[in-house]
């Protein structure tokens, strides 16, 4: 890959790119990054080497439509990076999807944050055996392939498991702590999952009918695409989520096929795998 400088826009062009702020639901320094040309090659790179070819609504095409545009308003140049896709790369992850055998849960990144998720079938998949098995053709570092399971993917797992139950304070406990252990962010993300939980806490204690109640799976719904970034679950993940829904629980236990649990069971699924 490529080691130069990203080229500065000329005064005044900058103004006119898209962004990946623009794009896709990223934060930080990379949000006010423009999408350039090499960026958008090397996530259609890393979508060919799994399945054959870039995919239709995948990553790859939203960004080669904004670099596409950028160049044409000479906010980039054509075999321009920017600074943190150039330096940090971009992934392709896939995972099981808990109970389908049949599908897999893709999620794309760009310098370690999610731009994109969406289901695939294993038989639309490249690399599988008759027998449903799966090898990696890994290139260059660009493509990744792994059956880890990410602290976000067990988040929503929990609301698909535990959906129906209105969110507690324990819940929103250990949803910021496992927010916390994805992210490196210690604090309570404006517009993320534990900013959503601890809304619902509030919003429960005064709504008396159950039904009305906001539930774990509102919460959690599309937890993936909501933290800013996302890694696998680990033993030291699981214990820090435990600890924070067991010291906000009344009785100082988990809750069955709760947000610590879901968490727990993906990080010695994840020591199994290694």
């Amino acid at each position: 890959m490529s080691q130069e400088q990203p080229r500065r826009p000329s005064q005044g062009e900058g103004d006119a790119a898209i962004r990946y702020g623009d794009v896709f639901p990223v934060a930080g320094e990379l949000a006010d990054q423009p999408v350039a040309p090499r960026d958008a090659a090397m996530m259609q790179s890393a979508e060919s080497t799994i399945f054959g070819q870039a995919l239709k609504g995948g990553a790859a095409a939203a960004m080669e439509s904004a670099a596409t545009r950028n160049e044409q308003r000479r906010a980039v140049e054509h075999d321009q990076f920017s600074a943190l896709p150039r330096d940090q790369g971009v992934t392709v992850t896939q995972t099981d999807v808990p109970g389908q055998p049949n599908l897999r849960l893709v999620t794309e990144f760009v310098a370690g944050q999610a731009v994109r998720q969406y289901v695939v079938g294993v038989e639309g998949q490249r690399g599988g055996n008759n027998e449903g098995e799966r090898d990696a053709d890994v290139r260059g570092g660009v493509a990744t392939w792994t059956d880890k399971v990410t602290i976000g993917e067990a988040l929503e797992a929990t609301g698909r498991t535990a959906g129906n139950r209105p969110v507690e304070p324990s819940d929103a406990a250990a949803i910021q702590a496992a927010e916390a252990s994805a992210t490196g962010v210690p604090g309570v993300i404006p517009g993320g999952v534990a900013a959503a939980a601890q809304a619902a806490v509030i919003s429960n204690a005064w709504i008396d009918r159950e039904e009305d109640k906001t539930k774990l799976g509102d919460v959690l719904a599309n937890a993936t695409e909501r933290i800013a970034a996302d890694k696998e679950a680990t033993r030291q993940d699981a214990e820090r989520v435990v600890r924070a829904e067991i010291r906000n629980n009344p009785d100082l236990e988990t809750r069955n096929g709760g947000v610590a649990n879901t968490v727990a069971a993906a990080a010695r699924l994840n020591e199994r795998s290694t």
